[in-house]
C-alpha cells in the first residue's frame, strides 16, 4: 500500500465534522484542535444549558476562516439527532452522562443518546467514522496480579451494575451498543478510552488518589501510578483517531508517558496548591474495608449504597501499570505537553481557584 495514501486523513478539510459535548471540558479543546489542523467545517452540538463562555470561544474561531455551526439540542430527541448528523462525515461523540448518579439517568444520557445518533447516521448514509469517547472506567482489572499491565486487550466489566458506579455502567453499555451497530449495519467506529483527564477546567483530585468524604482525606493510591492524560494531549489523540485510516473497530487507551505515582502527586499538590491533612491507607486495609462495606450492604439490603466494593477497589486502587504503545504505533500520537508542564498548569489553576474562594 502507498504509505502516502495510508497516512492521508479519511476526510477532506471541507467535509463536515460533528462534535457532541462541544462546550465541555474536552469538547471545546477538541474543536480548537480540529480547527488548528485545517478542518474548516465544524458543527458544535451542546445541550440548551451549554456554557455560554465556551460558545464565545468557539465563535472566535470563525475569524480564522473556520465555519462553526453552533447547535443546541438534546440527543434524547431523534429529531435533534437527525438535524445534528445531516451531511456529517465524521462524529466525535464526547457528550455523556458524566455527573449522573442514578443508573437510569446515566443510561439515558450515554446509551440512549448514542443509539439515537447512530440511528440518525443510518438514515443519512454519509458517515465515514464515529469516534466514541469512553473511559478507563469500563475495565474490570480483577483476576490480574498486582502491578500487571492494563491495556486494550484487558476485559471490561461483565456486570458493571454491581460496581456501584452509574458512569461505569453507562459506558460499558454505550460501547456494547456501538459494537452491535457496527456488526449489524457496518457503522465505521473507533473507541477511545482516556485515563484520568486533567488540566485547567477539571480541578478535582481524582478518586484514584483518595477520597475526602469523611472529614479527612484518605490517601488510597499510595505507590500506584495514576493514568493521567493532560487535556491537550488527550484531545490530540482523540482527533487523530478520527482521521487515521485503517483503524475501524479498534480500541485505544489514552494515557501520557511519564505517569506520577499517587504519593508523588499528592505531595506536589500539597506543596503547590494548599496543605491539608491526609491519612495513608495501605492497600490491604482498603481492600478489607471495601469487602466489609460490600458485605454490610448485602446484609442490610441496601441501607448503604454499595459505593465501596471490591470491584471498585480493583478498578481504582489496585496497583497497575499502563502504556500508550498501541496509540503511538497505530495512530502516530506523541505527547506534546510534558507531564511536568501539564501538572504545573494544573496546580496553578487549582491555586488560583483556591485563592479566589
Amino acid at each position: 500500500m502507498d504509505r502516502t495514501l495510508h497516512d492521508r486523513p479519511i476526510i477532506d478539510p471541507d467535509e463536515l465534522v460533528l462534535v457532541t459535548g462541544a462546550t465541555g471540558f474536552m469538547g471545546s479543546k477538541l474543536v480548537e484542535n480540529l480547527a488548528a489542523r485545517g478542518f474548516r467545517n465544524l458543527r458544535c452540538f451542546t445541550r440548551p444549558s451549554g456554557y455560554e463562555g465556551k460558545f464565545a470561544v468557539l465563535t472566535n474561531l470563525q475569524r480564522d476562516g473556520v465555519q462553526i455551526q453552533l447547535m443546541r439540542g438534546n440527543l434524547l430527541s431523534p429529531d435533534d439527532c437527525l438535524a445534528a448528523t445531516r451531511d456529517v462525515s465524521l462524529i466525535y461523540h464526547l457528550a455523556a452522562g458524566r455527573g449522573e448518579k442514578s443508573y437510569p439517568d446515566a443510561f439515558m444520557n450515554s446509551v440512549v443518546t448514542t443509539r439515537n445518533l447512530i440511528e440518525a447516521c443510518l438514515q443519512h448514509k454519509c458517515l465515514k467514522r464515529f469516534v466514541n469517547v469512553s473511559s478507563f472506567a469500563v475495565y474490570t482489572n480483577t483476576g490480574k496480579e498486582q502491578g500487571s499491565l492494563l491495556d486494550e486487550a484487558c476485559p471490561v466489566e461483565a456486570h458493571p451494575e454491581l460496581r456501584g458506579d452509574a458512569y461505569c455502567f453507562a459506558k460499558v453499555n454505550q460501547e456494547k451498543i456501538l459494537i452491535d451497530y457496527g456488526k449489524r449495519f457496518g457503522i465505521p467506529y473507533v473507541t477511545v478510552r482516556p485515563g484520568v483527564v486533567y488540566g485547567p477546567g477539571n480541578l478535582a483530585i481524582t478518586g484514584r488518589v483518595g477520597i475526602g468524604s469523611f472529614g479527612l482525606f484518605l490517601h488510597l493510591g499510595g505507590s500506584n501510578l495514576i493514568p493521567f492524560t493532560y487535556v491537550d494531549n488527550c484531545v490530540d489523540a482523540i482527533a487523530l483517531t478520527g482521521l487515521k485510516s485503517g483503524i475501524d473497530g479498534e480500541v485505544f487507551n489514552i494515557v501520557d508517558d511519564d505517569l506520577p505515582t499517587s504519593r508523588r502527586f499528592l505531595r506536589l499538590y500539597k506543596r503547590r496548591v494548599r496543605r491539608f491533612r491526609s491519612l495513608y491507607v495501605p492497600h490491604s486495609v482498603s481492600y478489607g474495608l471495601c469487602y466489609l462495606w460490600e458485605k454490610y450492604c448485602q446484609w442490610s439490603e441496601g441501607q448503604l449504597p454499595n459505593s465501596f466494593n471490591r470491584s471498585r477497589w480493583h478498578s481504582l486502587w489496585k496497583k497497575t501499570s499502563y502504556n500508550n504503545e498501541k496509540l503511538r504505533a497505530r495512530v502516530g500520537w506523541v505527547q506534546k505537553v510534558p507531564t511536568t508542564e501539564g501538572l504545573k498548569r494544573y496546580f496553578e489553576a487549582c491555586r488560583a481557584k483556591d485563592q479566589s474562594a
